[in-house]
């Protein structure tokens, strides 16, 4: 039987499988259980040994996963190999599908107010059974923002929150406390996909987990983001080595 967690660098990865872990999220939502999902790549992870309250936070949440074949590859050199990559964006596209076939209700929270708004509409067209509980920019005052109180209101299934790394965790950890159920997860950039403002690596480049790669090449404004990668593995092996001592 497999340890349910793997400790890779200071935080706790599930180690688990997409389907198996969508047949669990199914599950909670159904039951109406309030559930703080994470897909953490390299770059959460790096900030997180760096901050120690974001670490708490990340540490916090009901799933961490696997969001990056930096963290896979680095569960192996570290002996303790997770079974798979689950990919943010896939997860929630997968999430949407569950959404539409059961009914369920989502609310959408982040990004600029045009690429949000075409996000939805295409969410609307691609999942038309799913309810739209509702949506905002990612602009809003923090401190005086009533947005918690308008979704709690509307009490949807799933809340995806794309504030970026570290806000969007925050976000999450500071409101949930206040609801009684739903999925929280933060999405990054995917609203910039579903909306068709940035397009997604082909999928070749996916299987050969080269995402990373095609997305530097698209966007190399990235590449001080991009050096999270480097210094992750780095920071694996020195781990490696000091676990052997």
């Amino acid at each position: 039987m497999r340890n349910s967690k793997i400790n890779i660098l200071n935080i706790d990865f599930e180690n688990i499988t997409k389907n198996e872990l969508l047949l669990r999220l199914r599950d909670y939502i159904s039951e109406r259980k309030k559930t703080f999902v994470v897909t953490a790549n390299p770059e959460i992870v790096m900030y997180a040994n760096q901050d120690n309250k974001y670490q708490s936070i990340i540490n916090s949440a009901d799933f961490v996963i696997a969001d990056g074949i930096g963290v896979v590859i680095g569960s192996k050199v570290l002996g303790s190999p997770l079974p798979e990559r689950i990919a943010g964006f896939d997860l929630m596209v997968e999430l949407l599908k569950l959404g539409n076939e059961n009914g369920w209700s989502a609310y959408f929270l982040g990004s600029k107010k045009d690429v949000i708004e075409k996000a939805v509409q295409n969410i609307h067209h691609s999942f038309p059974s799913l309810q739209i509980a509702g949506w905002h920019d990612g602009y809003f005052n923090w401190e005086a923002s009533t947005i918690p109180e308008e979704i709690r209101e509307k009490k949807p299934d799933l809340i995806f929150v794309a504030l970026g790394l570290p806000r969007q965790e925050k976000w999450i950890y500071e409101n949930i406390g206040g609801f009684e159920n739903g999925l929280f997860m933060g999405v990054g950039g995917s609203f910039d996909v579903l909306s068709g403002t940035v397009k997604r690596a082909p999928i070749v480049w996916q299987k050969l987990n080269l995402e990373w790669l095609y997305r530097l090449l698209k966007q190399p404004s990235r590449w001080k983001r991009m050096l999270a990668l480097p210094l992750f593995m780095v920071k694996i092996f020195r781990e490696k080595l000091r676990t052997k001592k």
